[in-house]
């Protein structure tokens, strides 16, 4: 169970930075693009204090695996820190999606192929998403999502990314 903002309630602990600054929004709105798919996605999935599930069901399918097509329940917690990336940054631009989701399988033969790769990656656990924003170093980006203080921050120049999650703070 997730207490607090992030469970559309009342919060019964202390806001996150990201949480905080996301509580006064009565509307929370993001673009993404996949760049895999060539989809994309703006909707508002937070009205009035609760998600909406239509939306965050939108977004699931956006942030799918796309070498398997294996859709999973992305947290919503992602979709708050993506939100208030947005925020921080200043745009309405859509964040384009690298990654989101991925499967035990995906994720395994990426760890076997490729570098950087977590073996137990929060992406097979929909906390994780990897993104870039047209216009915007991976350096700024970072930073940005760095300030946050809401999870993991990996930087990943040479691939012109930069990977954020909900677990615990760090940067890479």
């Amino acid at each position: 169970m997730i207490l607090g903002a992030a469970a559309g309630s009342s919060p019964l602990l202390p806001l996150s930075p990201v949480e905080a600054a996301l509580h006064a929004h009565v509307e929370r709105s993001v673009a993404l693009h996949n760049i895999h798919t060539g989809e994309s996605l703006k909707a508002t999935y937070w009205v009035q204090g609760h998600y909406q599930p239509a939306a965050l069901k939108q977004f699931n399918h956006l942030l799918r695996d796309h070498h398997s097509g294996t859709v999973h329940a992305m947290d919503p917690r992602v979709i708050d820190l993506i939100c208030s990336l947005q925020h921080k940054m200043g745009t309405k631009k859509p964040f384009q999606v690298i990654s989101g989701y991925r499967s035990p399988g995906t994720n395994a033969y990426l760890h076997d192929h490729t570098d950087g790769v977590a073996q137990h990656s929060l992406h097979m656990d929909g906390k994780a998403i990897d993104i870039r924003l047209e216009g915007t170093s991976v350096g700024t980006l970072g930073r940005a999502a760095r300030s946050l203080r809401a999870g993991g921050v990996g930087q990943y120049p040479d691939s012109g990314f930069v990977h954020v999650d909900v677990g615990r703070v760090r940067h890479w």
